[in-house]
């Protein structure tokens, strides 16, 4: 485990950057959770991540789960009832589609069986840790594992950029575009700022659809586990466990104990202050994630099949929640 004195040194950079963002975003139109993922970017893609600095850089995973966990006291039982057996249904449909598009297409076009089935699961699901989760249950090679992970971290940086300028020009509601980027994005970081950049409502809306898209992760692994063996072991199992997003039970914790009334007003709001800062800190080192320096080299064939497949997803996806809310 990283000492505080390891640590310090870059959670300083994540809060200088993540207050400067803030300050600009009140100042200006921008959103500050925007302006966070683009000076992370902008100072890793300029000067690089010091090293002194990449141990507490690298903590920004940590507080965007926190502060999921923490966005759970926004969420409410009428939200739930309204909305949320709908999302349910959405984002199972996300899941079958992406894994069986790309299955399918990826295997017409000649692309290897295991980097096909990561590619699918990083698309379809959450991002780089679907492809990790579904790596240790299929015994993928590092090859593997990096061709699809940078596929994946590619398309979240583009989408970070292009999505909240099509939404936007869709004029679509805030719910309704919230749930739309849930739908669509790959990763939980990249969805929660697209969210964010439009308004507060859907940000929270994108992160709890995404969120759902995520508790596939599991029922994936354990699939692709079965499609390439006889059957999973105990081994498998603890791996599964060990790539599940486990923060998505605190947010549902977090999110019952506030619906119960066990948790009075003045904290409720105190705790959405935390999180609008983990948020902040979170997308910064968000920013240097998506550096482009460290995006591998993956070839135009898994690229183009991966668009082709958020384009049909995303494209649906928008018919049917502009259908259905």
């Amino acid at each position: 485990m990283s000492s505080v004195r390891e640590l310090a040194p870059g959670l300083v950079v994540l809060l200088v950057l993540a207050a400067l963002a803030r300050v600009v975003g009140d100042a200006t139109p921008l959103s500050p959770l925007v302006v966070a993922i683009a000076s992370g970017a902008g100072v890793a893609a300029t000067v690089g991540v010091p090293e002194w600095a990449e141990a507490g850089i690298d903590r920004h995973k940590l507080m965007l789960e926190t502060g999921i966990v923490l966005l759970g006291a926004q969420l409410t039982v009428g939200q739930l009832v309204e909305t949320g057996p709908l999302v349910i249904v959405l984002a199972m449909g996300v899941v079958v589609l992406g894994v069986l598009f790309i299955e399918t297409v990826g295997k017409r076009v000649g692309i290897e069986s295991r980097t096909r089935s990561l590619l699918a699961a990083g698309a379809s699901v959450c991002g780089v840790s679907a492809v990790l989760a579904v790596a240790g249950s299929i015994d993928g090679d590092e090859a593997e594992i990096s061709y699809a992970a940078g596929t994946v971290l590619l398309f979240d940086a583009i989408t970070l950029v292009v999505f909240p300028i099509v939404g936007s020009a869709l004029g679509l509601p805030d719910r309704t575009f919230g749930i739309w980027a849930g739908l669509s994005l790959f990763s939980t970081g990249p969805a929660a700022a697209v969210g964010f950049a439009v308004s507060e409502t859907a940000g929270q809306w994108a992160t709890i659809t995404k969120l759902v898209r995520n508790t596939f992760i599991g029922v994936l692994a354990v699939g692709y586990a079965i499609y390439y063996a006889t059957g999973t072991d105990q081994a498998d199992a603890r791996e599964i466990w060990y790539r599940f997003p486990k923060f998505l039970i605190g947010f549902l914790l977090v999110a019952v104990v506030v619906n119960l009334g066990l948790i009075q007003a003045g904290t409720q709001a105190a705790i959405g202050t935390a999180g609008d800062w983990l948020f902040a800190l979170a997308f910064v080192g968000l920013g240097f994630e998506l550096n482009p320096r460290q995006l591998k080299a993956t070839g135009a064939k898994p690229i183009l099949v991966v668009l082709a497949q958020f384009l049909a997803v995303s494209l649906l996806a928008l018919g049917a929640v502009t259908l259905v809310l």
